[in-house]
């Protein structure tokens, strides 16, 4: 035992301890002195928040939950986060805005480490996390954490400073009660949970009650009306006007303030059941068991005509209705040829949208089966997939407003859809119309997804195929029956005019592209900026390819316009490529930018931090060299870590009363605008414009003496 609290002790000299962030200060700590190989054992995140101030839960109303980063040794495993119960957070006037935790809380993480780890050296945990932090403003936080226990044979100790309040936390964590049958009911937007006392809560009269939706199904912030007494209870709880109508189960915690038992006191129970279903007690079922899956087969055959109808409602949802448009010009432009050759670009395009419909099927059911946990449409989850599709739509609907001309067999559009190569142009827009109605959820289309992805493979894939059916029908209809062709408008020099006006809804979905990659791109400043650029290049490609490289023109200038169209479009995909940023060097600090505010700036002095303050806006040229040439270079970012720098940001973008007015006292009318403050020191030092690595590092030797 000895040895093993002097282990401990020697571990605690290669921790880096707590981190203090404005209002948080934050630690990693283990509940055993010692790392057992192959034994699980229990780590936490522990938070302490100044008076009044709070970070949230996995749900967490408003704002966004606490995360954990774990970089972990070869071999080392760890867990979800286990959540404690949380209160929900009120303002002074009473209004509920979120639900999470205050004073000081522990968020469990359960580590596994290699059976074949070597006792005696010591291991380091490391862990990046990040919070949001609230009181009356709000701000991000985040800490680099790590903590180093030994590796030791034999039964693991007990840190003795830290297993009691673990211990404690631990067992108060939500679990299952067996003396509490829960089911639960639903009726429009009102959902009833059924709680009946047995056992040794037979009798016992719960105190407040709250339940805490892990899953954001309910509307957080709704009063909830408890009915009933004598061992039987109703909860009454409302739904969000967001919440999807699939929903299935009810997940979350349930929070007694008075136990759910006599002597128990403020304790909470896990609860997992079907809505609709049949009472259970309380014990925590996976919502991806059978149960779910075979309730659903139940309604199989109402699942079909949902699918079928909402594949075919899907045809007018505005990401499909764009790329469709390019088939109905196909159609225009087949009318009076061989009937026989419309109705097998019909049928083409229709296989396009079956094995595309598959094939994305099939993904999804891989990685599902993988332990991944997607949606319908996930694709559109990834930056570069949704860069590459508006790059192509992008260069598609320049091709059709007549910039340049391309073989139009490669895009199924024009005169030669007519010949035998169209063919793969009608089933290229079949696949095309497949990747974009996927983030689309038609009205009758969502319940039959949400079933198809809670199926077994065989029911999921017959669903599968009734959406690719609707979707896909009015088009083969077209093709099959002459008499609906032959009410198609003539080819004439029209048709260049419609083929025009066509490209405008592409043109609108590439707007809408942009709006994605905006919020998958927030956290990086210049990222959108430089996907913008992308597009220009990648349009500029083909002007290039217009003007230069066409069949009237000469042998050399044909050349030299493809050769200058491919360099500018690889440019393009080059510039504009959604890229990872890339991890921080061993020493250097990560860029976060917080909100600037005269308090942000005493609360972070107060904590004995260097404050960098950059008054910015994004149309201020010299604001964005300053930024790309100081906070891109190593020295600085060394720097930032070595004094753990506070970086605030007043952005003047927009017209802001509180920056006008600090810009004025200082005597600015104008940006860009910087500051550096030491700790305990009132007054700051003053940078000028234009900055480099060496006047930054200048200023913060000057701040510091």
């Amino acid at each position: 035992m000895i040895l093993f609290l002097a282990l401990a002790s020697l571990a605690d000299l290669f921790g880096a301890g707590p981190v203090r962030n404005h209002a948080v200060t934050a630690e990693l700590v283990a509940r055993d002195a010692s790392i057992q190989p192959g034994h699980p054992f229990w780590v936490g995140l522990k938070m302490v928040h100044d008076e009044h101030w709070h970070s949230y839960w996995i749900n967490a109303g408003t704002g966004y939950p606490t995360t954990l980063e774990w970089t972990l040794p070869p071999g080392f495993k760890a867990g979800e986060i286990e959540w404690p119960t949380p209160h929900v957070v009120r303002t002074t006037d009473n209004q509920v805005t979120g639900l999470g935790y205050e004073g000081e809380n522990i968020l469990f993480v359960r580590i596994t480490p290699p059976a074949d780890l070597a006792p005696g050296t010591p291991v380091t945990l490391k862990a990046k996390a990040a919070w949001l932090m609230c009181k009356e403003v709000c701000m991000p936080g985040e800490a680099a954490l790590d903590l180093t226990l030994p590796v030791a044979a034999g039964t693991p100790a007990a840190n003795p400073t830290v297993a009691p309040d673990f211990d404690r936390r631990l067992a108060a964590l939500p679990a299952p009660d067996p003396d509490w049958t829960t089911k639960v009911s639903r009726a429009g937007k009102k959902l009833t949970l059924h709680l009946t006392a047995s056992g040794k809560a037979n009798g016992f009269q719960p105190g407040e009650l709250h339940f805490f939706d892990r899953d954001g199904i309910l509307d957080y912030a709704a009063p909830q009306t408890l009915r009933g007494g004598n061992g039987s209870f109703d909860l009454e709880l409302t739904l969000a006007d967001d919440a999807k109508p699939e929903i299935a189960r009810l997940v979350g915690v349930l929070s007694s303030s008075t136990g759910w038992r006599e002597g128990q006191g403020y304790a909470a129970i896990a609860i997992d059941d079907p809505i609709g279903g049949a009472a259970s007690t309380s014990t925590a079922t996976p919502a991806s068991t059978a149960g779910a899956g075979s309730a659903n087969q139940t309604n199989f055959g109402g699942q079909v005509l949902l699918a079928f109808f909402g594949g075919l409602i899907l045809n007018l949802m505005p990401c499909v209705f764009p790329v469709l448009g390019i088939k109905i010009l196909g159609f225009v432009n087949q009318s009076g040829s061989d009937r026989r050759k419309v109705t097998l670009h019909g049928l083409v395009f229709t296989a396009g949208v079956l094995i595309s419909f598959w094939v994305l099927a099939g993904l999804l059911l891989a990685l599902r089966a993988g332990g991944e946990q997607l949606g319908w449409g996930f694709q559109l989850q990834s930056p570069a997939f949704v860069f590459s599709i508006a790059l192509f739509l992008l260069i598609f609907a320049l091709n059709m407003s007549g910039l340049f001309e391309v073989g139009l067999a490669a895009t199924g559009v024009g005169g030669q859809l007519q010949m035998k190569d169209g063919y793969a142009g009608s089933f290229f827009t079949g696949a095309l119309a497949t990747l974009v109605a996927t983030p689309c959820s038609a009205p009758m289309l969502a319940p039959a997804l949400g079933a198809a992805l809670s199926l077994d493979a065989v029911h999921s894939f017959a669903l599968f195929t009734v959406i690719a059916i609707g979707l896909s029908l009015p088009y083969l209809l077209l093709s099959i029956f002459p008499q609906a062709v032959k009410l198609l408008p003539r080819p004439g020099a029209w048709m260049e005019t419609f083929k025009q006006l066509m490209a405008f809804p592409l043109y609108a979905t590439v707007g809408a592209l942009l709006w994605v990659l905006a919020a998958q791109t927030r956290e990086d400043d210049y990222a959108l900026l430089l996907i913008v650029f992308g597009l220009v290049l990648a349009a500029m490609s083909a002007w290039v390819y217009g003007r230069f490289a066409q069949a009237y023109g000469k042998p050399v200038r044909q050349r030299f316009g493809r050769i200058a169209a491919l360099v500018l479009l690889l440019a393009g995909v080059a510039v504009g490529w959604p890229k990872k940023a890339a991890p921080p060097k061993p020493g250097e600090a990560v860029v976060t930018w917080e909100k600037w505010s005269p308090e942000a700036i005493k609360a972070a002095q107060a904590g004995g931090h260097f404050v960098y303050v950059d008054f910015t806006a994004r149309w201020c040229a010299t604001c964005q060299a300053n930024k790309a040439a100081v906070f891109h270079s190593s020295e600085v970012l060394t720097e930032l870590k070595k004094r753990n720098v506070v970086l605030l940001r007043g952005d003047w973008t927009s017209a802001d009363p509180a920056i006008t007015a600090e810009l004025a006292r200082w005597g600015r009318s104008a940006v860009p605008f910087d500051l550096i403050y030491a700790p305990g020191k009132p007054d700051p030092v003053v940078l000028p414009e234009l900055l480099t690595p060496g006047k930054v590092m200048e200023a913060f030797q000057q701040a510091g003496d």
